[in-house]
């Protein structure tokens, strides 16, 4: 722990204890927090610290929430996914399924966007780490639900159907961002963010959707 780091935390421990009789506001204890996130984080590689120390209102709402230990009001939630449903980027040709090979492979690589990868690095979506997704890989999360027989258990038989169109519309739309669909989803917001690009979304929607993938076997 470096000095500044430890003189942040002192401040912390005094308003802490201060609190104890004047009571610390959130505002103040949210100061606090910048600063020791501000002190505390540094660049590494191709990771900056300003990805960390300037989220945007979306995060920044959500972690107030959090940190107040209660969920965000009906319509603060409601604006928050009206804002980031704008961002989503439909496909500009109509298609919405790529190979569901190259989703499976995409669905398992965690690379990219850590200090140790480069630039040049092909990110992946690190799915495996808080979903079950097909049947034959047993490593994975449970922070988010079991994506197996995903397309399978809402109908789908054929992606191309009018009657896929909302299940697929959506599959694309929760992917690319996720918060437009739950305003402090833990998912994380894919194509929004620069996670995957628009060819890689359609690769894991039809990861998720076609009925040859073993996602729906």
């Amino acid at each position: 722990m470096n000095k500044k780091t430890a003189w942040m935390l002192s401040a912390v421990a005094a308003v802490v204890v201060a609190g104890c009789a004047t009571g610390p506001s959130v505002s103040e204890l949210n100061d606090l927090a910048r600063q020791v996130a501000k002190a505390s984080f540094r660049d590494e590689g191709i990771v900056k610290a300003d990805k960390v120390l300037n989220a945007d209102e979306t995060n920044r709402l959500c972690s107030e929430a959090d940190v107040a230990g209660k969920p965000l009001d009906e319509a603060t939630a409601k604006r928050v996914e009206e804002m980031n449903l704008k961002t989503i980027q439909w496909p500009a040709d109509g298609k919405f399924l790529g190979d569901w090979k190259q989703g499976e492979a995409i669905a398992q690589s965690g690379r990219g966007l850590t200090f140790t990868d480069s630039a040049s690095t092909v990110n992946g979506g690190n799915c495996y780490n808080c979903h079950q997704i097909t049947k034959e890989e047993i490593s994975f999360g449970t922070i988010g639900p079991s994506l197996y027989n995903y397309g399978k258990i809402r109908g789908v038989s054929n992606p191309d159907s009018p009657e896929a169109k909302p299940i697929v519309e959506y599959t694309w739309g929760k992917i690319w961002n996720s918060k437009a669909y739950n305003a402090c989803s833990n998912m994380p917001r894919a194509g929004h963010m620069g996670i995957l690009s628009a060819e890689q979304v359609r690769h894991v929607v039809a990861l998720l959707l076609d009925p040859k993938s073993p996602v729906n076997q």
